[in-house]
């Protein structure tokens, strides 16, 4: 597998292209942003020179050598086969695999309802306004945070973060989508779990590093 510098296709407040930061951050690996704005010019994402690049059209994408690889987990996983160290993945099968359940659980059932071009086709199809986005916001945030905070509560390896005491993939995905719950004003009374992890995350540079606030095509007046 050739180590030369990876290039990210990323979107300052993605929360899908916030994971591979992270992911990317922990692992200690540099590379080089190529911004995508997902809003500017009906959105860059749908250009034919992404398009080519990722035929969904989203974001993130991460070229590694001569390969592109699309999907956030995909590319955390492929970050964590081929450097190994420090792992994002705890020893034991049934610890993995929890870890994978978390991931999965966000990106699979919390983000898919909550993501930019589901907000603009209720808003373009539907009509809906900013509050009415806001309730279906609400809604699929609670519904999933619950049952990951659930998660959370069984687990018996539970530590300072969700597999014990150093962070891995499973905050990864954890720490966007607080980042999100927060941006659409969701109260987290109801997710001690989570709120101690995200704040646990927040005291270390790799998270501080991957920050939508600290990315260079965050504009200056966002």
């Amino acid at each position: 597998m050739s180590q030369s510098k990876i290039k990210l296709y990323s979107y300052w407040r993605s929360s899908a292209a916030y994971r591979v930061r992270i992911a990317l951050a922990l692992k200690g690996l540099a590379y080089d942003t190529h911004p995508v704005h997902l809003l500017q010019g009906g959105g860059e994402q749908h250009h034919p020179d992404f398009l080519a690049l990722n035929p969904q059209g989203c974001v993130p994408a991460m070229r590694d050598g001569q390969r592109m690889i699309t999907q956030s987990l995909a590319i955390i996983e492929h970050l964590e086969e081929t450097r190994d160290q420090p792992p994002l993945l705890p020893t034991g099968s049934r610890e993995r695999a929890f870890v994978r359940a978390v991931a999965l659980a966000i990106a699979c059932d919390i983000h898919p309802l909550n993501n930019l071009s589901v907000q603009q086709y209720l808003e373009r199809e539907f009509g809906v306004d900013d509050a009415g986005r806001e309730k279906w916001m609400h809604h699929w945030l609670g519904r999933g945070l619950t049952a990951v905070e659930k998660m959370l509560d069984n687990n018996i390896a539970l530590g300072r973060f969700a597999s014990g005491e150093s962070p891995g993939m499973a905050e990864c995905f954890i720490v966007p989508q607080i980042y999100n719950a927060r941006r659409f004003n969701l109260p987290l009374d109801a997710y001690p779990h989570l709120v101690s992890i995200d704040k646990a995350c927040a005291a270390l540079p790799e998270f501080q590093a991957a920050h939508p606030d600290n990315q260079p095509d965050k504009p200056a007046d966002a």
